[in-house]
């Protein structure tokens, strides 16, 4: 449930109009990262990846036009452009001002904006072999160039000087923090280190780039893999429809007649919950959580050893004592023992919950002569036998009342109640057939942005859950709406069959819009503080918060309809989902904090562990992880801190952001109108969501709230107080 732009922020910092007055005479070669390139004016040419987007509001990625071979030549003469550009910049002899350096450096990268985007939508969303084939030597590329900016003594010393400024020199709060903001980020790339020093910082930069491309590639790799049954009679307890969709999954295989489970957590977990035959849970379990950990080619041990390795290098040559301090200390936590309190405030109460789990799923399992002790690969199955049993709920009679295109029209309905937006179908190139488009309204009808909607796994595509930032939204030259996506992994139905999903991925489908949301609501004068370009701790926190509105009555009634007689889910069945909200919370909570602590944990270390598996076991086991239950994420395939650095030392973000979620979340409740009361929700969005990253984000919720957060909601709302 992550967001993503378009690659970094770092080097790739959208333009608006203004672009154009940096776009002129461009050189035709440029060295990047010691390599020259020379422009090859036939190959850019008609390059759909290269040239402005086509279509009305700025335009949008022409994906229907896009191939493999334009990314090369179209991503190497963006890098050589905003290079010139820097040149540029760099070469004014007018004393620097915001306008003339640091508004010229947003405006610096508009074509590699552009290209970025599509490379990286690409990389996420339809990994090709022939993509994979470029891929490697592309984000090699990134790094050069980024350290190619990150090395321009000139540059920072514009934005330096454009810094020690910024109070007196009448600058908008807005402008301050930009500059503030940029000259953070030079720091952190070795600006002000001796040469030597910088030139090894730029040099890790680029091993972790590959590092994480290879990480990356060994995880798909294992996540493209599946398990095959061959007797219908080993799916005994998993829906009709489900089963029908591993056929169908087969099929697309060349297994016609048998079903494939294939090694994703939207297959996986379906498996684990109702699937009777034991074995089969506990072949579907293993295959999961050895993801980038069975010692062959796909390996990541060995990656993620040099990659903890290279970032405490890095840190230490940046003046930090550990890598969790360097990426903590521009967030709402601040420093790594901040956000540990709260990890460990939690953890006791989450696993004496996880512990009364196991003791009620053994004592149900003893009570059907089951004669087993309950293994990991148990846990999701009698979890849901005891949710039956003590609440009369079944998720599979819930799940039938969750159809995914009624539930993305309540999104849209609720996206309309709160902010009044209007979202309708567009007529836009896509990259794929399952994508739909959608354009975004406001409540006079004027465009706020568009909306792609990618909800099925397939091959090429990576695991999990994620929003692209696809066009930021920004105004400091000319007016630039959004572009964001969402992309989730569920199971395809067969054709003719509505997708049903849980109500876990429900959440998630709520989730990953609150990220969307959070980029189109954007407001900004400039790119690099848009939408969700925020610190991780706070990243989260319109996501999460957007999740609340799922359980609301008023959408319930009108859009969980059954899929075969359309009748909205009946108020008993609603009540039966509010008593269970607790309901294995302890799992929940225990197997994200395990994946959260060990995150921290590695990158604090003094010295770098060199064997991930002993030092994840010796963690575990010293946090005193339950034996019923692994980490959400085990390290092998723990993209989140080791397919980037995007969340390294920030799992924990979605814990704290959760706290900001469970006290606002108090107040919205009380609120007369409830969670679409038009006065709270008038401030949430102007206070919360318009602004990005233009103010300090705890200043933020201090605004939307009047104080800081109550740690305390989080117990209440996870049931632990």
């Amino acid at each position: 449930m992550t967001t993503s732009t378009a690659l970094s922020r770092r080097g790739l910092l959208a333009a608006s109009a203004a672009a154009s007055l940096f776009l002129t005479a461009r050189p035709s070669a440029a060295s990047i990262g010691g390599v020259t390139f020379v422009r090859d004016a036939a190959a850019l040419a008609g390059n759909p990846v290269y040239a402005p987007w086509p279509g009305p509001n700025g335009g949008v990625p022409p994906w229907d036009k896009v191939k493999v071979e334009h990314l090369k030549p179209a991503l190497v003469q963006a890098m050589q452009d905003q290079l010139a550009n820097i040149d540029r910049i760099t070469a004014n002899r007018a004393t620097p001002n915001f306008d003339n350096t640091v508004a010229a450096y947003e405006a610096s990268g508009r074509a590699l904006e552009r290209a970025g985007t599509i490379y990286s939508v690409l990389s996420s969303s339809l990994s090709t072999p022939e993509f994979r084939a470029v891929q490697s030597e592309l984000e090699a590329l990134f790094a050069a160039h980024a350290n190619a900016i990150n090395q321009n003594a000139a540059l920072y010393a514009r934005i330096k000087a454009v810094e020690a400024t910024r109070e007196t020199s009448n600058l908008t709060p807005e402008q301050q923090r930009v500059v503030w903001l940029h000259r953070t980020d030079f720091i952190r790339g070795g600006a002000e280190l001796s040469p030597a020093a910088r030139i090894r910082v730029g040099e890790i930069s680029q091993e972790l780039s590959q590092k994480f491309t290879a990480f990356r590639r060994n995880l798909l790799a294992d996540e493209e893999t599946w398990i095959v049954v061959d007797d219908r009679a080993a799916l005994r307890g998993l829906p009709d429809a489900f089963i029908d969709a591993l056929a169908m999954a087969a099929e697309e295989r060349g297994l016609k007649g048998r079903w494939a489970i294939v090694n994703t957590r939207s297959s996986v977990d379906p498996v684990l919950t109702y699937a009777d035959d034991r074995d089969l849970r506990r072949r579907v379990w293993t295959a999961f959580i050895m993801r980038g950990d069975n010692g062959d080619a796909n390996d990541n041990k060995a990656l993620i050893a040099d990659i903890l390795k290279l970032r405490h290098e890095r840190a230490g040559l940046l003046g930090h004592p550990t890598h969790a301090h360097m990426r903590l200390h521009n967030t709402m936590a601040q420093t790594p023992e901040r956000a540990m309190t709260l990890l460990e405030q939690v953890w006791r109460p989450a696993v004496a919950r996880v512990h009364e789990e196991v003791r009620d799923m053994q004592a149900l399992a003893d009570g059907q002569g089951a004669g087993i002790k309950i293994a990991p690969w148990d846990y999701r199955y009698y979890q849901e036998k005891v949710r039956k049993a003590r609440y009369d709920l079944d998720e599979g009679e819930v799940k039938a009342y969750l159809q995914l295109d009624k539930l993305r029209e309540a999104m849209f309905w609720a996206a309309g109640r709160n902010f009044g937006w209007t979202i309708v179908a567009a007529d836009l190139p896509v990259y794929h057939p399952d994508v739909t488009a959608w354009q975004v309204k406001d409540a006079q009808g004027r465009h706020v942005g568009y909306f792609y909607f990618d909800p099925f796994a397939r091959s090429g595509k990576r695991s999990g859950a994620w929003m692209n930032q696809i066009r930021s939204q920004e105004r400091f030259a000319g007016a630039v709406a959004p572009v964001v996506s969402n992309n989730e992994n569920f199971v395809k139905p067969a054709p003719g069959r509505p997708a049903l999903i849980s109500w876990d991925d429900a959440t998630t489908l709520f989730h990953e819009f609150g990220h969307g949301m959070h980029g189109l609501a954007s407001d900004v004068a400039y790119p690099s503080v848009s939408g969700t370009n925020v610190p991780g701790d706070f990243l989260e926190f319109p996501s999460q918060m957007w999740e609340l509105w799922l359980s609301d009555r008023q959408i319930l009634s009108r859009f969980a309809l059954h899929h075969e007689t359309g009748r909205p889910m009946p108020s008993e069945l609603m009540d039966k989902v509010e008593r269970a909200r607790h309901f294995n919370q302890g799992f929940a909570t225990v197997e994200f904090l395990a994946s959260a602590i060990v995150d921290m944990r590695y990158h604090l270390a003094e010295t770098p562990p060199s064997d991930p598996a002993a030092f994840e076991k010796a963690v575990l086991a010293e946090i005193g992880l339950p034996d019923e239950l692994v980490m959400r994420h085990r390290s092998p395939h723990f993209g989140h801190i080791f397919a980037s650095d995007s969340y390294s030392a920030g799992y924990y973000a979605y814990l704290w952001a959760d706290t900001l979620v469970a006290d606002a979340g108090e107040r919205f409740a009380k609120a007369p109108g409830g969670f679409f009361d038009p006065e709270l929700s008038r401030r949430y969005y102007d206070i919360a969501l318009k602004v990005g990253n233009s103010r300090d984000p705890a200043e933020t919720y201090r605004m939307l709230m009047g104080r800081d957060a109550d740690p305390a909601a989080l117990l209440r709302k996870r049931g632990f107080a």
